[in-house]
């Protein structure tokens, strides 16, 4: 029994899928599959399902998943400790980030560790802000960059990027043109073009509809900010974004949503007791964000902030 047959078991238990499974740890899928069917004639047992369209385990699947992911951790926990000793950090850093987001300082602070650590392999993941927080609370992420409603979740450690309104985004003629502000029922009048269900500006846009006892009005979702954009721009429906994004957009006109005043955040967030590398992470994403906060404004056209 080999760790990597563990660690490739372990992917697919979490994925429910040999592809994504095979994604995640960078090999072929007919090696993923190779190697568990390798692991199972070991244990003379069947450990994964695949009869069904998704992959599930069996009960013996189910008995070895735990004793698995402890054998990977203990492995991990080996090195982490030699590191410590020697000042060499190695292993794996896995890092997520909401899909459709450009934040150059979150870059910056991945090559300030690259470079200072270059033993620690770096893999970056995009997905929804709910989906993010969900895998690093379960381990299968060190950190993530997610965009939240209010603030970030009491149960992870975090670090507070951005705080700031939503937008809308209307056509210069477009009725809300002419106004200074938004509130929840004028955007109730017109059909809307945001962000899906299980993003940080999504969840503010709820809150604020439902704090007047409303239901947005929304006639198409969009992951991309540049979709919303161009999707308002073409008459489709008020766009909503956040104020950095939609600064980004200069053709169009862009009216503060009332009540959202920093209810948008951007945070890097990590579960407690951080690994050595992931404490290394986190020192260089504090040093890139102190950087970025003390340059001049971003110029337009940049997208600073994301769902």
């Amino acid at each position: 029994m080999e760790l990597r047959q563990l660690e490739y078991f372990v992917a697919v238990a979490e994925e429910a899928s040999f592809t994504r499974a095979a994604e995640r740890v960078h090999i072929s899928q007919s090696g993923v599959s190779a190697q568990i069917r390798q692991l199972e004639r070991e244990l003379g047992a069947v450990l994964v399902d695949r009869s069904a369209r998704a992959v599930s385990l069996t009960p013996a699947g189910e008995a070895a998943l735990e004793h698995a992911r402890a054998a990977l951790a203990a492995a991990r926990a080996v090195g982490e400790a030699v590191g410590e000793v020697t000042d060499v950090i190695r292993g794996r850093l896995a890092v997520g980030m909401v899909a459709g987001c450009t934040v150059p300082a979150l870059f910056e602070a991945l090559a300030a560790f690259h470079r200072d650590h270059p033993g620690v392999s770096v893999t970056v993941t995009e997905d929804s802000s709910d989906r993010l927080l969900d895998r690093v609370r379960h381990g299968r992420l060190d950190v993530a960059l997610v965009g939240v409603p209010v603030a970030p979740p009491a149960d992870l450690a975090s670090l507070v990027v951005v705080r700031e309104g939503l937008v809308a985004l209307v056509p210069e003629g477009h009725a809300l043109a002419g106004t200074r502000e938004v509130s929840a029922e004028d955007l109730a009048e017109h059909p809307l073009v945001c962000m899906p269900e299980g993003t940080g500006i999504r969840a503010v846009l709820d809150l604020a509809f439902a704090d007047r006892g409303l239901r947005p009005p929304v006639a198409i979702e969009a992951s991309s900010p540049l979709a919303i954009a161009d999707l308002a721009r073409r008459g489709l429906g008020v766009g909503v974004l956040s104020a950095s994004m939609a600064a980004a957009h200069d053709a169009l006109v862009a009216r503060p949503v009332r009540g959202t005043d920093g209810g948008a955040v951007l945070a890097v967030v990590w579960a407690p007791a951080p690994t050595p590398a992931l404490r290394a992470m986190i020192g260089c994403c504090e040093r890139a964000f102190a950087v970025a906060e003390a340059r001049p404004a971003q110029p337009r056209g940049r997208l600073v902030a994301a769902s």
